[in-house]
């Protein structure tokens, strides 16, 4: 399978999440929302969720197949520091001694990509560029897995840094469905996913 088939499979998987966050919030014929408030926040949560695991499962398949010496979509074969010999071997050498790889954490997956490849070619530059964001997704993350004090605090300090008033007892699906303040129509949720979406294009293309 190609890069562009893995960057084809992670757009679907973030159209299914916007769709399945969509189909949650719809009304009757009267205008009264067919799922309960609790059904919502929950779906939408696990749309999130769904839409990060995605994106850590195409960075996990992009950097195998770069490492086994597939081109980017537009051609560009990346200067290799590692020869694997097939995608489960290179898998092998990112995880390392470990029991698993964190690819949440995107300090290490951009540090593989300089051990890896020549300047971390394709994915420092871009993962460099949007790492703010990056660490956000992984605040919002947390706190969709589980939350907890340790989640709530540091979902609290996003959302006053978005929103720019404070937002004590702001809670996830409050954060995601909102309007985002940068970008007139769009949803926090939206924005996020968008800012993912580009970032993959752009890794994937080299």
């Amino acid at each position: 399978m190609s890069l562009s088939d893995t960057l084809t499979e992670f757009q679907s998987a973030a159209a299914q999440c916007d769709s399945l966050i969509a189909n949650a919030h719809m009304n009757d014929s009267s205008g009264v929302p067919l799922l309960p408030l609790i059904d919502r926040q929950q779906i939408t949560t696990a749309g999130f969720l769904n839409l990060f695991i995605s994106w850590e499962t195409f960075l996990e398949e992009a950097l195998c197949k770069l490492m086994t010496g597939l081109p980017t979509i537009s051609g560009n074969a990346p200067t290799r520091y590692v020869h694997p010999p097939t995608k489960e071997f290179a898998h092998s050498l990112v995880v390392g001694v470990n029991r698993y790889f964190d690819y949440s954490n995107h300090g290490y997956v951009r540090k593989i990509a300089l051990l890896f490849f020549q300047h971390g070619y394709p994915f420092e530059s871009t993962l460099s560029s949007i790492s703010q964001d990056l660490a956000d997704m992984k605040t919002i993350r947390n706190a969709s897995a589980h939350l907890t004090s340790s989640t709530q605090t540091p979902l609290e300090s996003l959302a006053q840094r978005l929103f720019s008033t404070p937002q004590l007892g702001i809670t996830l699906y409050e954060l995601l469905t909102r309007p985002d303040p940068s970008t007139p129509g769009s949803t926090i949720f939206s924005m996020y996913k968008n800012k993912l979406l580009a970032a993959a294009e752009m890794i994937a293309n080299g």
